[in-house]
């Protein structure tokens, strides 16, 4: 167990004596290593994740209730809001890298598990519960860790396009899962439901173990100089301090007693309330209140999430134009969205619907990614994979308990509504008061993140000079 341990520990060997040039010309091959292996690793988290969504059907076929796999979807997201504060502070300080890879492989493992259960008709809900929850927690520091690598390779002012881009993955992954889960029951299993978890679970186990050989965690792992000593950037404050301190008291030091990771754990309830109050009840929105197909309305997800893709790539770039302004850009995506919910709210065509859902995945993604870049300026390194997981944790508990348990008490005929602020809120029409509410409060929040980033910088800008 101890040699087991060490497996995961970041090994910092003689350095070679390379020159600084000769390491700038070699960075970019060595980083895409690394960066293949984040993205493909979370590429697969999704994989043996959205593939239950599309299995329900199939599933209450078999006899699992729509109750029960209520139960098991919550399943998951409570042990995967706990597991990213628990687990992100066991992988910090460890290669990152390395450890998801782990992690997928044990994901992965449960997965395939309830996928030759079902096979064998020995499926038996609490199984599944069970088995779905501890998925969960293996994948709750993938986001996290696949940010730590890449910040190890990168600067302040190019990490943002290098995370816009590898946030891709997870949009990709999800929107691709059901397919590929399908392909493989269907041509691998004669249809049975069983292969619609095997089949991923095996292609995660594949990239698992390559994750686990393929690339370095950061550039001192390979005799070379760390990434700010290589393009000339000063080591944060921080960094300076936490590397003399025991892992306990930079946890202690630089996230319980840090207001900017406190206010971004609340920025992102916010955001997160927007995003998955879209992304979650579009399809029954349009179906229900303006008399959509049911095709017409799961259409919708998937211009949601092309906006998204989108949308990571161009505020991540943006943010470092903006010398890594990360809460500026998020207030200026919220105030766009505030503007372009309106076609959402008004709009009585899928034309203007999708037009809509498009531009509100470009831009509420903004924010929802660069919640998690911003973190990165505030606190060490080796402290980042707890402090963005306990962002995840507040957006998964409360963020998560307000866009779906909310929502669906003030969307639902048959219900009495939810009261809020002195107000009965009930029916569609109600939900975008939630919406409205949810975005002020945001821009609010980042507006004072925005104060402690420009004091940063700026001081950052003075020690450069």
């Amino acid at each position: 167990m101890l040699l087991m341990l060490h497996y995961f520990d970041l090994k910092r060997p003689a350095k070679l004596g390379l020159s600084i040039d000769e390491q700038k010309s070699r960075w970019f091959k060595e980083f895409l290593k690394s960066f293949l292996v984040v993205f493909l690793v979370y590429f697969c988290m999704y994989l043996i994740r959205n593939n239950l969504s599309a299995a329900q059907p199939l599933l209450v076929k078999q006899g699992i209730s729509t109750t029960a796999l209520g139960w098991i979807g919550y399943g998951f997201s409570l042990a995967y809001g706990i597991g990213k504060t628990v687990l992100g502070y066991v992988v910090d300080g460890k290669n990152t890298k390395r450890f998801m890879s782990f992690l997928l492989i044990l994901a992965a493992i449960m997965t395939l598990i309830i996928g030759v259960a079902l096979l064998m008709n020995q499926a038996p809900v609490g199984l599944i519960l069970v088995l779905w929850s501890l998925n969960g927690i293996f994948q709750s520091p993938g986001g996290s860790a696949s940010l730590s690598t890449i910040s190890r390779w990168t600067t302040t002012t190019t990490r943002g396009r290098y995370i816009g881009i590898w946030n891709i993955s997870h949009e990709f992954g999800g929107a691709v899962a059901g397919v590929i889960a399908l392909w493989g029951a269907n041509h691998l299993f004669s249809g049975n439901v069983g292969g619609m978890f095997i089949f991923p679970a095996v292609i995660g186990l594949i990239v698992g173990f390559w994750g686990l050989f393929f690339g370095a965690d950061d550039p001192q792992e390979l005799g070379w100089d760390s990434s700010e000593v290589i393009f000339g950037e000063n080591v944060s404050k921080a960094d300076k301090s936490a590397a003399k301190m025991s892992k306990w008291d930079i946890f202690k030091t630089f996230v319980m007693k840090s207001p900017w990771v406190w206010l971004l754990c609340i920025a992102n309830v916010f955001v997160y309330v927007v995003r998955i109050g879209i992304v979650n009840w579009a399809p029954l929105y349009t179906v229900q209140q303006l008399h959509f197909t049911v095709a017409q309305g799961a259409n919708t997800l998937l211009l949601f999430q092309l906006g998204g893709i989108i949308g990571s790539v161009v505020w991540g770039w943006f943010s470092d134009l903006l010398k890594g302004r990360r809460a500026v850009v998020s207030i200026i995506c919220l105030a766009l969205t505030a503007f372009v919910v309106l076609g959402y709210r008004y709009g009585t065509t899928p034309m203007m619907i999708n037009t809509s859902l498009f531009f509100l995945g470009m831009l509420i993604y903004g924010p929802q990614l660069l919640i998690g870049v911003s973190v990165i300026s505030f606190v060490p390194k080796n402290a980042l994979n707890v402090s963005d997981g306990l962002t995840g944790t507040f957006a998964y508990i409360f963020g998560d308990l307000m866009a779906q348990v909310g929502f669906a008490a003030i969307a639902d005929p048959k219900a009495n509504g939810l009261s809020m602020l002195g107000m009965n809120l009930h029916g569609w029409n109600d939900t975008f008061i939630v919406f409205y509410l949810a975005v002020i409060l945001s821009i609010i929040v980042l507006a004072i993140i925005a104060i402690g980033e420009e004091k940063r910088i700026r001081q950052q800008l003075s020690i450069n000079k």
